[in-house]
């Protein structure tokens, strides 16, 4: 702890200087859940408020904020925004170990495509002290764990997306009730231009803005941010963050 940290932590007690610790240690996660429950919460109001002007369109009675975020209709909204962004990070785990891209802070270095060697990646017997202890593997323990956030992600996606589906079916066959149109199975429905619209939609705006990361990184600069090179550095360094 500086000398200047301590100094302003002096008069705090010992449980307040842990939970100020605690927060400035976690910060980024913290501050971007606090925004997703923000934005949640909006989507929900926005929502609620769009779905009942359709409702009363259609000549219905409108619903309250209760039954419209746990309908199918909020349900499909949210899945399917949660499906399109962890497929962008299950992509980009996986696609940045092969894949490079000259200049980028976004890629590795361009002589290390590859799973890179063991020593590099400090498994098995090169593992340290204070390595985790799977590392420490050969076998399928340091096989799973060494890919396990590629792995994670790409389940998140599949599961959202499995759930954005059944969620979007419901959704649908509600709205055909609404227009004394019969159902229509969930075979039926994921092979449809409506799931195929909602999906693809979001799909082509996750990929462009990773491209458009990787890219403007290159030239572009943030300072102090380490998705960023130093704001010096040259263009062509690739895989330096400042």
């Amino acid at each position: 702890m500086s000398g200047t940290e301590g100094r302003a932590d002096g008069h705090l007690t010992p449980g307040r200087r842990r939970v100020r610790r605690f927060l400035r240690d976690n910060g980024l996660g913290l501050a971007f859940l606090a925004l997703f429950l923000v934005a949640l919460v909006g989507q929900a109001v926005a929502g609620h408020a769009q779905f009942n002007n359709q409702l009363t369109g259609d000549g219905m009675a409108p619903v309250g904020l209760g039954a419209y975020v746990t309908s199918s209709d909020f349900a499909v909204d949210v899945t399917e925004n949660w499906q399109s962004e962890y497929l962008q990070f299950f992509l980009y785990i996986f696609g940045t170990v092969w894949l490079v891209q000259r200049g980028s802070p976004e890629s590795k270095e361009l002589d290390k495509a590859g799973t890179e060697s063991d020593e590099d990646q400090k498994v098995g017997e090169h593992a340290r002290k204070d390595s985790p202890r799977w590392a420490r593997h050969r076998d399928w323990r340091g096989t799973v764990f060494s890919r396990s956030l590629g792995l994670v992600m790409g389940t998140v996606f599949l599961l959202s997306w499995l759930a954005q589906s059944i969620t979007g079916v419901a959704a649908y066959n509600e709205e055909q009730l609404r227009r004394l149109e019969g159902p229509t199975t969930w075979a039926h429905y994921v092979s449809s231009a409506d799931f195929w619209s909602r999906t693809l939609q979001n799909w082509q705006s996750e990929l462009l803005a990773v491209a458009s990361m990787a890219v403007l990184a290159i030239y572009l600069r943030q300072r102090g941010s380490p998705e960023s090179k130093p704001v010096g550095a040259p263009h062509s360094a690739t895989g330096v963050e400042g």
